[in-house]
């Protein structure tokens, strides 16, 4: 799938950042054998794939869980008290910036600005975008995604059941 990709993309100038994403979609993340195929295929050097996949912060090298939780430290985020933000989400999951919780539902992440200034502090979880939070609204809203979670594996459980 990823070689097909690349060959459409191969037409294109500069490709390297085009198939990288893809890699990403298909895969989760970017591991070493990835990066290696990918410079393989686009005829590039290994490094400059590498150095791609390390300089940009919306690449990852390691497997994330089923949600991404990104806080914006955007300048209106940040000093709206996105710092707090990102305490209260570690408290409640128990992780750090760039870790992800035993579960693989979690992992905590930061980026620069999600455009979304007026909402400050911000988070987004996968493409969801949530706004003018607080330490405890944001506790708030990973807990109704740990809900859902419960709610769906009863709902998987009831199926195999029935």
């Amino acid at each position: 799938m990823l070689k097909r990709d690349i060959a459409r993309y191969k037409r294109k100038p500069g490709p390297l950042i085009q198939v990288l994403h893809r890699a990403q979609e298909i895969f989760g993340y970017l591991p070493p054998e990835v990066q290696y195929f990918v410079a393989k295929e686009l005829n590039v050097p290994l490094s400059q794939v590498y150095g791609v996949v390390t300089f940009y912060n919306f690449f990852r090298t390691e497997p994330v869980a089923k949600h991404v939780i990104n806080v914006c430290m955007g300048t209106a985020c940040h000093v709206k008290g996105a710092e707090a933000i990102v305490k209260a989400i570690s408290e409640e999951l128990g992780i750090k910036v760039g870790e992800t919780t035993k579960d693989k539902f979690f992992t905590l992440s930061t980026a620069r600005c999600f455009g979304a200034c007026g909402l400050a502090p911000v988070i987004m979880i996968n493409e969801d975008v949530f706004g003018k939070l607080t330490p405890e609204k944001v506790k708030e809203v990973i807990r109704e995604y740990r809900r859902q979670k419960e709610t769906e594996g009863k709902e998987e459980q009831s199926e195999v059941a029935g």
